[in-house]
């Protein structure tokens, strides 16, 4: 799987980060960014987390993660 994230929609709710701490984590502003890459817009997804980003990107109230199974 792979994610992708859109900051530019991100109202910095926190929900993702809740939801997959370890795929998702914020800048100092509380925008989205994935865990240990700030500058990544696009990440594949391991298996173990694959059911946590989906669910980030359902309840994500700005559409702001979206994902493509492989």
């Amino acid at each position: 799987m792979k994610a992708e994230i859109f900051p530019e929609r991100c109202i910095a709710c926190g929900l993702c980060q809740t939801i997959a701490p370890e795929v998702f984590d914020y800048r100092d502003d509380g925008i989205i960014i994935f865990s240990g890459e700030e500058k990544a817009r696009q990440q594949f997804i391991p298996e173990k987390s694959q059911k946590d980003v989906r669910l980030a990107a359902k309840r994500c109230p700005a559409y702001a993660i979206s994902y493509d199974s492989l």
